[in-house]
């Protein structure tokens, strides 16, 4: 196994991790915070906005069974690139759309990415995903990790998250693990 990581902030971790760990050659998804100046942050904390964190899942993969570009184009097929610090009704610096690469090629290849999506006007506004270098990651409490597959029934998990999955299926069936469809 050719075992990679990245660390992607896209909106709310519960509805993301949801998208990722339901990919082919994604071998764990764990939902934190990165990018912030305050020493293991709360999300209590994360969720005022001041610690400076994204919320952000950790992932790690085999690169020999799903690509770095195939996880970004899920990134930025799976929540809205082009709105400033917010993802639908989650607002604040914490919801920022975000890359924290581990590798030069990471960041390089998360650039041509951004430049192809807007060369091909995939949106119509400019893409404001923040490009870093990854920094001290701090993993979430244990009630954030692996939210929807413990809670199917919540109200968020049924009218937020599972219409998401379900887009997400229709676009990339091939991507989805046998198990989960």
């Amino acid at each position: 196994m050719n075992i990679q990581k990245i660390t992607f902030g896209n909106g709310c971790f519960w509805c993301t991790e949801a998208v990722f760990q339901s990919l082919k050659g994604v071998t764990s998804v764990t939902s934190g915070y990165m990018g912030g100046k305050v020493l293991n942050p709360t999300y209590e904390q994360v969720c005022t906005g001041a610690t400076g964190h994204a919320e952000v899942i950790h992932l790690e993969y085999d690169a020999d069974v799903i690509s770095f570009d195939e996880l970004l184009l899920v990134f930025f097929k799976t929540h809205n690139p082009t709105t400033l610090n917010r993802q639908g009704a989650d607002v604040g610096t914490q919801y920022r759309s975000a890359i924290f690469y581990y590798t030069d090629e990471q960041k390089q290849a998360s650039e041509a990415m951004i430049k192809t999506l807007t060369n091909e006007h995939v949106y119509d506004d400019p893409i404001v995903t923040e490009i870093t270098p990854a920094s001290e990651f701090y993993s979430a409490e244990d009630y954030h990790q692996n939210y929807f597959n413990d809670n199917p029934n919540k109200s968020y998990c049924a009218f937020v998250i599972q219409p998401k999955l379900n887009k997400f299926a229709r676009e990339f069936k091939d991507k989805i693990k046998p198990e989960l469809l």
